[in-house]
């Protein structure tokens, strides 16, 4: 697939048939935050193909809402009382679940985190993700060149996934501000930053009324907003609902990050002008496929050289090319989606 970092993923699935072939009789689990979102259906496609394929049992657990940490330390109890050899997981909380994540690993099971990293990082064995950060810098570089001089003069509303500063929210937000060319105060926090184009940061808890409830606070501080970005595609729905509801639907730059199908349509329907699309399918599976190896020969994967985590990917994807970013169009990012 043309423009996504690669790299890795092509060492990975590289391992010998020998490694698979021992995998069978090997049981694992996945952990997702919720069983709902599109996003984490995907990753339980993935990891169930793979698992099929490698002759692993697949035990699936999910929070009931996103937020619900205990019933994932409750999963990893339940992993290592039937002896999994390796755990996937997307951490609702990321550092309260630290401590059952080491029993995990002091039982000797191989633990990825997926798609959101623990705090500390190195708290899982490996994390296997999108780079959220550039992720954030494709969507601001996108809409800086987009804007061309006028970014100078640009409005910027942030709408972030919540107060408490998770991991993958920051990334996304700084990466963003990074890549339209503002100054970065702490990199590790959200609404610290003294530029005059930033109108102001609120939150959306990642979903279309969240957005919409969080536009409206922002335009009522400023009705001039003229670049939006969102931390997810469902915020950016609710977005441009409150910007249609005053006429300003068709003079605002949204930006976003997730690139699952409702998303990649909302580019081709105008309502997006560009997303950073991520592989939920791809790091699940090659998740299953280093669990595969852990049990096999007891191989730890490594991190994709230079980062701290193994990047599975990602993609610009617009129908509005700007020149020195590169992207992909919505009929390929069609072909990629999810959800």
């Amino acid at each position: 697939m043309k423009k996504l970092l690669l790299s890795s993923a092509i060492a990975l699935a590289s391992m010998s048939g020998a490694a698979f072939a021992a995998s069978h009789g090997v049981s694992a689990c996945l952990i997702t935050k919720t069983d709902t979102n599109p996003f984490f259906v995907k990753m339980r496609e993935g990891a169930t193909a793979k698992a099929e394929e490698l002759g692993i049992t697949l035990n699936s657990y999910a929070g009931k809402i996103d937020g619900d940490h205990e019933t994932q330390v409750a999963a990893i109890e339940t992993c290592i009382a039937n002896g999994a050899k390796g755990i996937l997981l997307t951490a609702s909380d990321t550092s309260s679940i630290v401590p059952a994540v080491q029993q995990a690993r002091d039982a000797g099971i191989l633990v990825i985190a997926l798609d959101t990293p623990l705090e500390p990082i190195n708290a899982a064995d490996m994390t296997f993700a999108t780079d959220n950060f550039l992720a954030g810098e494709l969507i601001g570089q996108w809409a800086a060149a987009s804007l061309g001089d006028e970014a100078a003069n640009a409005k910027i509303a942030l709408l972030d996934l919540a107060v408490s500063q998770p991991t993958v929210g920051v990334l996304r937000d700084q990466g963003f501000l990074q890549g339209f060319g503002i100054d970065l105060a702490d990199p590790n926090v959200n609404g610290d930053e003294d530029d005059p184009r930033i109108v102001g940061n609120d939150v959306t808890a990642g979903n279309e009324e969240g957005g919409r409830r969080a536009m409206e606070n922002l335009l009522a501080k400023d009705p001039m907003i003229n670049v939006v970005y969102t931390i997810n595609e469902p915020a950016a729905a609710g977005a441009y609902e409150a910007l249609k509801a005053i006429g300003r639907e068709n003079d605002v730059l949204i930006v976003s990050v997730d690139g699952g199908c409702p998303g990649i349509q909302n580019i081709k329907d105008g309502v997006i002008g560009a997303t950073s699309q991520q592989y939920p399918l791809r790091m699940a599976s090659l998740g299953i496929e280093a669990i595969a190896a852990w049990a096999a020969d007891g191989t730890k994967p490594e991190a994709t050289e230079g980062k701290d985590f193994f990047d599975t990917g990602v993609a610009l994807v617009t129908d509005q090319p700007a020149a020195g970013v590169n992207s992909i169009d919505t009929d390929e990012g069609m072909n990629l989606c999810w959800g």
